[in-house]
């Protein structure tokens, strides 16, 4: 074998994933926003790809920078006590960008509701979901679960 294949297979087992978090592949529609100096400076809508309790991984439906703060508001599958729509906001730092796929490190998540069934149903402009899947009903024990993975 020759010096250039085996430093090739010694740097591919090193550039394996090293990543300190598991992450859970979902597909959910989400929003973003670019932040810089507590101002908005953009706004979109994407899809989730991946998500850990250290950051995610999305589709922002166009290339985004590095290096900017980012708020992405995942519209969550599961209903808060069967009433409530549930949203998870993560905030981060954009830390790598391919294509239109961008890479989040996150400082804070947080789950935050996202107005009512009936809101929903209205056709409110609150509703973040554009799903016609229905929500998962989930009891508050889901929850405290969920928060344990992120």
């Amino acid at each position: 074998m020759s010096w250039e294949k085996q430093m090739q297979q010694k740097e591919d087992a090193v550039a394996g994933d090293r990543r300190h978090y598991r992450r859970y592949g979902l597909h959910l529609d989400l929003k973003w926003k670019l932040i810089r100096r507590r101002r908005v400076l953009d706004t979109g809508a994407g899809n989730k790809i991946d998500l850990s309790s250290g950051g995610l991984l999305f589709d922002a439906g166009r290339r985004l920078p590095e290096g900017l703060n980012v708020e992405v508001a995942i519209a969550w599958p599961v209903l808060l006590l069967n009433v409530a729509p549930l949203q998870l906001v993560i905030a981060g730092r954009i830390v790598r960008s391919r294509g239109y796929h961008a890479a989040v490190r996150a400082t804070q998540h947080e789950f935050r509701t996202a107005g009512t069934l009936q809101d929903q149903r209205g056709g409110s402009s609150r509703n973040s979901r554009t799903s016609s899947t229905p929500p998962i009903m989930a009891s508050p024990a889901v929850f405290a679960t969920l928060g344990k993975m992120l």
